[in-house]
């Protein structure tokens, strides 16, 4: 069996509900803190043992394929200076994986992005990452998690998660028999149910590990709602085919795809970094007393 050793990106979205920030920033490269949204993901891919990072990105990501290259000037600036660990840490992101970039011409759904990648993936398995999802398990990469499953069944894994029921019509949801704790034997996907249609809470997150099947299974698949070719619709095409499996990823996870997620997802690294906690703790305190003094006046 082939390991898994490339991971698809797909960032060529518009990032449209965080405009104005993101007319000429791609979402991806907002900052949590320090670091940017898309760097999060690449190392926990980094992490769980994948080496090549593909990126499927639109005419207007040029930052982000800055941001993973090197930086000589930059460089040569904080070697002159004697800034020798930020030198270090700029260093390693270009050195954390081979980084491989295709242009989707076309913004025609995430099915679309993955099928782009096909040149580059091959006829092996690889992992697929959203580029707006982090899910933080120091111990236990997300996608990691899902690699474990691959290696023990040999077939794809979709990353799910519990949500509340009247959340369901939000995401894609599986239907399936329990295989061990957290892992199901998908018989069926529906996208974004209505809550009194979904055959379960089990809903899908932005981490995948899958077969090269999928490519063909893609190519037979008729676009779908909104114009758009659905990875939902192919990889239904794909369970009547071969098996499917679904894992309960544990850890952390923000959407930072919107506002509150990615606000939560700020206010959660900085409580929680050695160098931020105190002050961000103190703050929120401050903050919080004074709207309360205001609001008693």
């Amino acid at each position: 069996m082939l390991e898994v050793k490339k991971a698809v990106i797909p960032v060529a979205g518009f990032g449209t509900r965080f405009l104005p920030a993101t007319k000429a920033t791609p979402k991806e490269m907002m900052p949590i803190v320090d670091k940017p949204i898309i760097q999060y993901i690449v190392e926990e891919a980094v992490s769980a043992g994948i080496e090549t990072i593909i990126f499927v990105t639109g005419r207007h990501k040029r930052a982000i394929e800055d941001h993973f290259d090197y930086a000589p000037d930059l460089e040569y600036a904080l070697e002159k200076s004697g800034k020798e660990e930020l030198l270090k840490i700029i260093r390693e992101i270009s050195d954390m994986a081979n980084f491989v970039y295709i242009r989707q011409k076309e913004q025609l759904g995430l099915g679309h992005a993955i099928l782009t990648a096909e040149r580059v993936v091959g006829n092996e398995p690889f992992a697929v990452l959203l580029g707006d999802e982090l899910i933080i398990n120091p111990v236990n990469p997300g996608i990691g998690q899902l690699i474990e499953i691959y290696k023990k069944f040999g077939k794809s894994v979709i990353g799910t998660t519990e949500v509340p029921k009247e959340e369901v019509y939000k995401y894609g949801i599986i239907d399936g028999a329990k295989i061990e704790d957290g892992v199901r034997l998908v018989n069926y996907l529906v996208e974004k149910p209505e809550p009194h249609e979904a055959p379960s809470t089990s809903a899908i997150i932005g981490r995948y590990v899958l077969t090269p099947s999928i490519f063909d299974a893609l190519k037979r698949t008729p676009f779908g709602k909104g114009g758009e070719l659905q990875l939902t619709d192919a990889l239904m095409m794909l369970r009547k085919e071969e098996a499917i499996y679904a894992k309960d990823i544990e850890g952390r996870r923000f959407d930072t795809g919107n506002k509150y997620g990615y606000l939560e997802a700020i206010v959660n690294f900085a409580l929680t970094r050695e160098d931020t906690k105190d002050y961000m703790k103190q703050l929120i305190t401050n903050l919080v007393k004074e709207i309360e003094s205001q609001s008693e006046v």
